[in-house]
């Protein structure tokens, strides 16, 4: 009678993984219970998400082939777009995000042009918004570029608007922070970075707050319509923060790794696994998400349903 604090499936988001060829259904060794798909086995997943009450899904390409700036991932037919069409296709009203990065399509696993040891920015946007508009006509429902380029959310708004989609929305991940919580979807996504390091260049520092809210405001400057915090467990304090002084509808994502860890501990028997999962969902939630990104979407909802 008193819970201040609801999750409810229709607060979460189920990420995907999409990977080229027929008949694919393949577990991800370091993320127990997921899996990558082919477009042609996406219909019943995505029914069941559709079903259990779960809000969208957000859709990651993985291609068969790699190139230095990522042409497969703006490509009309690349398995990002098949895969957005397929879920459209079996699940007309589950709300279908495509995540705008090349880090998944490019060789050296950086996410833009990457030439003489630095990933070029400005180089980079023309292509972000080439993916944005033909994921929106493969039938995304909203456009989320996670790359953090500067100035991505304005050309990406430029372009769908120049190609007639002014009517998709942008969800920016506008306070993505370099992190160690990332691994498993690396190897997920098969995007590690092969040159170069890691993307501390442009994902931001752990250390910094108040970069974060200064982030946001350009984004939603540049005609981002909701923002995200990535990952979440361990930036309650950035989501609070930016629930406090912004309007736009605020989404955060428990990263892979925090979902590794907590299986990894359910599995051994260390952690109450019901009673963890909707303890970590509950304590985004508090914080001011209005949405979650989470990998444990269907087995909440699940339970939430028995």
């Amino acid at each position: 009678m008193v819970r201040e604090t609801v999750v409810s499936p229709a607060d979460l988001i189920y990420p995907l993984f999409c990977v080229t060829g027929t008949g694919i259904r393949e577990p991800i060794g370091s993320m127990p219970g997921v899996y990558r798909f082919s477009a042609d086995q996406l219909a019943a997943e995505v029914k069941e998400i559709q079903d259990l009450g779960i809000a969208g899904v957000i859709v990651f390409g993985i291609p068969d082939t790699k190139d230095a700036v990522g042409s497969s991932g703006y490509a009309e037919d690349g398995i990002a777009q098949r895969a957005i069409a397929a879920v459209k296709d079996a699940a007309p009203e589950l709300v279908a995000i495509a995540d705008v990065c090349l880090c998944e399509y490019t060789d050296h696993g950086h996410c833009g042009v990457y030439a003489g040891g630095q990933v070029r920015n400005d180089e980079t946007l023309p292509l972000l918004a080439a993916a944005a508009v033909s994921l929106a006509r493969a039938g995304a429902d909203v456009i989320a570029p996670s790359d953090m380029m500067d100035g991505r959310v304005a050309a990406i708004r430029a372009g769908l608007d120049r190609n007639g989609f002014d009517s998709v929305p942008i969800l920016s991940y506008a306070a993505k922070y370099a992190s160690a919580f990332y691994g498993p979807f690396r190897e997920a996504a098969e995007s590690t970075p092969r040159d170069g390091g890691d993307r501390r260049a442009y994902q931001m520092d752990p250390a910094n707050g108040r970069e974060a809210l200064r982030e946001i405001e350009l984004d939603l400057a540049e005609g981002a319509d909701m923002i995200m915090v990535k990952p979440a467990m361990a930036y309650l304090d950035v989501i609070r923060a930016a629930r406090e002084r912004f309007e736009a509808p605020l989404f955060a994502y428990q990263v892979s790794g925090e979902y590794s860890m907590l299986q990894a501990a359910i599995e051994r028997g260390w952690l109450d696994g019901e009673r963890a999962i909707e303890e970590s969902l509950i304590g985004i939630r508090r914080a001011g998400a209005d949405l979650i990104l989470t990998y444990f979407a269907k087995d909440y909802a699940r339970r939430v349903r028995r």
